[in-house]
């Protein structure tokens, strides 16, 4: 019998998985691989590494599920933590806010006078899964707990600045010293708006103006409609500390009761607001109507307006109702075309998803005493209808352009949105289908066999069209709105599926928003007969790419801020008993909405007691075995409040 020899080759090296890493609460990884199930990785695997953070995975196992470790992190994602500060065991410790950084952070070098409790922003120095991390204190920010602490740390926690660096408020305060002597030789160069009836019409709490509106009648029952955007980009150039900070933030951040800039206050709350009473610089939008909401004609031009009145929405509302005040001519007329219009994208398929936001009434401490559901009224309407004119309309011109001189490379940013994932609007169907609803059903046959439906814009719309009014209009609006794509900037057109447009931008807001202001640098261009071209604009991909991410932080942030309102909310209210809907079914309970301030919590399904429920998947449902009771997705619930946990975010009810 010959020996059995040791292989004297050297072991085949194995084969390492690069990607993306998220993390659970409970410190367990998983990573996308194509053509795979999720790879998992186990605390004990994690190597150090944190929630999407770019690492390399060696794949230990393929069943049942494909399992892993991380050997190697290529990035950080980030390296700057929001934390609340302890003091345990002669030890300073940070305990992160982001429930998915897994690990207390040891707090080295000076601490400086601080105590227990305090918030921090606390940079991470040392981690790479052996031991705990190390962290030193970069900014302080309050002691937790209280509101504008709380409310700047969730800013902080997602990446953004609360303040401005000292080199941005010279240049915004430099501009606005100089401001009325810029207006004074800006007037010949400009079409001069200022006799003709201009307002704004914007919420009761808005600081700054990024949009009015004028009417003018002329002949032959047709209307000149200009839309006039402030025109930020005059006042911030390429290559200022201004246009570094606008790119670096993206968006401006709005929390429960205050917003983070994207400018600074000198620009977003006074040179560039649209105030009642002031000259102001606009880009303006410029259309020809007729009664019934045709673009006759088009134009757009730098410009310089005088808004005559600020309207809230409430009070253009009371003009309109009661057909009395001031403007009320030209309200009647922009209410009337935008009716018109509305009808017509309804007609054309778009989807309107409403609105669901809830308002809080806060104390002089910033603790919530009530909650509001918002409602959208008229005049919230017509401003959407005609600022989604403008934003079409700038696509569709700059678009056209482009296409009659393509040897010129003309470059373009769209908004767009691309058409749902078909298992996910499958997923969708089944679901209104479990709660009563017909969806996108189809009885066309082809060869004697039915076909499968392709879902379209207008098989949503009609489906939302159908809960209008319903007790689960909510629940099924919020369903929809998770199946579909992310809306996000490209320089590629696909088009915009939720508004059944064929081209769209973002014109109308470059006070708040970064993608505004390249849109209107690029339509100056054209104007002026000097167009960026692609050479020019290289980079224009990538600014979409991180206008895009901005964006999503900063809609996460605000989310933030009120679920943690809506917790502590009801964290006063401990035995209280609410009217809810069920939102959620899972094998471990229900989770329920709170139908007046939409507060969600869980009921366990420990905690019902009186059976043994199963969790019926396909049917959304948990049933008693021995009872054969029912709770199902869109049930009415009477719920009692039993915990409320600020820190989590997180609340806990009982059936009543």
């Amino acid at each position: 019998m010959t020996p059995h020899r040791a292989s004297t080759r050297a072991p085949k090296e194995k084969k390492l998985i690069q990607g993306i890493l998220e993390v659970t609460r409970k410190g367990v990884g998983y990573m996308a691989w194509e053509g795979h199930d999720d790879i998992e990785v186990g605390p004990e695997y994690m190597g150090g590494a944190l929630r999407s953070d770019t690492v390399h995975i060696e794949v230990l196992g393929l069943f049942p599920r494909p399992k892993g470790k991380v050997v190697k992190v290529e990035s950080r994602a980030r390296t700057a933590f929001v934390c609340t500060i302890t003091y345990t065991g002669n030890t300073w410790i940070g305990i992160p806010d982001d429930q998915r950084f897994y690990r207390p952070i040891i707090l080295q070098g000076k601490v400086g006078d601080i105590t227990p409790g305090t918030k921090a922003v606390i940079k991470l120095l040392h981690f790479d899964g052996t031991k705990d991390p190390t962290g030193e204190i970069l900014e302080i920010i309050g002691t937790a707990g209280e509101h504008r602490t709380e409310m700047n740390a969730i800013v902080l926690e997602h990446g953004f600045r609360v303040a401005f660096p000292p080199e941005v408020t010279a240049e915004a305060e430099k501009i606005e010293r100089d401001h009325a002597n810029i207006i004074a030789a800006e007037v010949p160069r400009r079409a001069d708006f200022r006799d003709v009836p201009t307002f704004t019409i914007d919420p009761l709490d808005a600081k700054d103006f990024d949009d009015a509106l004028s009417v003018r009648a002329l002949e032959g029952g047709e209307y000149e409609i200009g839309i006039h955007i402030a025109d930020a980009t005059f006042f911030v150039r390429p290559g200022t500390a201004l246009d570094d900070e606008a790119t670096r933030r993206g968006t401006s951040v709005y929390l429960v009761d205050a917003t983070i800039p994207m400018l600074p206050h000198e620009l977003s709350g006074n040179v560039c607001s649209l105030k009642q009473g002031e000259d102001r610089l606009a880009f303006s939008a410029v259309f020809r109507m007729n009664k019934v909401g045709d673009v006759l004609d088009r134009r757009f031009e730098k410009s310089i307006i005088n808004s005559n009145q600020r309207f809230t929405y409430e009070q253009a509302q009371d003009v309109l109702t009661n057909q009395e005040g001031p403007y009320l001519e030209e309200l009647n007329t922009l209410s009337s075309l935008a009716r018109i219009m509305r009808k017509k994208r309804d007609h054309e398929g778009a989807i309107d998803f409403g609105d669901n936001e809830v308002r809080f009434v806060l104390d002089e401490s910033g603790k919530p005493i009530d909650v509001v559901r918002k409602v959208r009224i008229e005049t919230n309407l017509l401003i959407e209808e005609f600022m989604l004119l403008a934003n079409r309309e700038v696509a569709k011109y700059v678009t056209q352009l482009a296409e009659k001189v393509p040897e010129h490379g003309l470059v373009f940013l769209y908004r767009i949105h691309d058409e749902p994932k078909e298992e996910r609007i499958e997923d969708l169907a089944t679901f209104v289908r479990a709660i009563g609803y017909e969806f996108g059903r189809s009885e066309k046959k082809v060869a004697g066999k039915p076909t499968k439906h392709k879902y379209s814009a207008r098989d949503i719309s009609k489906l939302l069209q159908q809960i209008e009014g319903k007790p689960e209009e909510h629940l099924i609006r919020t369903a929809t709105l998770r199946t579909m794509a992310k809306a996000i900037y490209s320089t590629k057109n696909i088009g915009h599926f939720g508004l059944a447009f064929e081209f769209y931008t973002h014109f109308t807001s470059p006070i708040r928003r970064y993608p505004d202001m390249l849109v209107h640098r690029i339509l100056a261009s054209h104007i002026d007969g000097h167009p960026i071209n692609r050479r020019e604009f290289g980079n224009l991909e990538r600014m979409c790419l991180n206008a895009s991410e901005q964006e999503a932080k900063a809609v996460s942030a605000e989310r933030d801020s009120i679920k943690y309102k809506q917790v502590e909310y009801l964290s006063s209210r401990l035995g209280q008993e609410f009217d809810a809907v069920i939102s959620g079914v899972t094998e471990w309970g229900l989770y329920v909405e709170d139908v007046v301030s939409g507060s969600e919590g869980l009921v366990r399904v420990r905690s019902i007691g009186d059976d043994f429920y199963t969790f019926k998947q396909k049917e959304y449902s948990l049933i008693g075995d021995r009872t054969k009771k029912k709770f199902t997705l869109g049930d009415k619930v009477r719920v009692r409040l039993v915990a409320a946990d600020i820190i989590s975010r997180t609340a806990d009810f009982e059936l009543a």
